[in-house]
């Protein structure tokens, strides 16, 4: 039997033995009104299990697209071309279904933490129930229990007073608290593969 979870109580996933993630040759064109945008152009990357990747380039090189697109979040109608195979153990995330990308994949076996957290968070709910959706989604979690696993996340992202903080609005943190919380949801559900956009913007040393 896989070793379960110690703190969200479910089993490990089954043992893969290629790259936990491998990018082939993905392109990403835009429409503009000054014509196509090659945004992303023939771009391949393999990842190992346990092992990080650093992908560098100055501003507008791309980057947050090609991040974004490895799990659909690029509006399909803003797309004038993709191709390419996006393999995160052995599926082909592009050949899924939207209801199986949302269901097994997104937050669950590969999170995001966003550049931007004033975009990230939904500025009308708490940031608790933020953190929590996820994890009673996913894990069909009890209120009580989803809420300790949030306050433990919030106090391990170094955010003091997480019971006080827990049902507060977006708005009333600071910008560094702010990108912190993001950290602690694409955290919570302990994903397999975790993708940061410049995690750190926000954040004082």
């Amino acid at each position: 039997m896989a070793p379960a979870d110690s703190r969200l109580g479910r089993h490990a996933a089954p043992p893969y033995s290629g790259p936990l993630l491998e990018v082939k040759d993905l392109a990403i064109h835009f429409k503009t009104p000054r014509g196509v945008l090659r945004a992303v152009d023939g771009v391949s990357v393999s990842l190992p299990k346990g092992k990080m990747l650093g992908i560098v380039g100055e501003s507008g090189s791309g980057k947050s697209v090609f991040v974004r697109s490895l799990t659909g979040l690029i509006p399909k109608g803003a797309i004038a071309h993709s191709s390419g195979e996006v393999i995160f153990e052995g599926r082909d995330l592009r050949k899924m279904s939207e209801k199986d990308m949302r269901d097994d994949i997104r937050g669950r076996a590969v999170a995001m933490i966003f550049q931007d957290p004033m975009t990230a968070l939904n500025p009308v709910m708490k940031i608790g129930r933020q953190i929590t959706e996820s994890l009673r989604v996913h894990y069909d979690m009890t209120r009580r229990g989803a809420r300790a696993a949030a306050l433990d996340l919030l106090d391990q992202v170094g955010i003091p007073s997480p019971g006080r903080r827990f049902d507060e609005y977006p708005n009333q943190l600071s910008g560094g608290m702010r990108q912190r919380v993001v950290i602690a949801i694409a955290l919570s559900c302990e994903p397999r593969l975790l993708i940061a956009d410049e995690p750190t913007t926000a954040l004082d040393v």
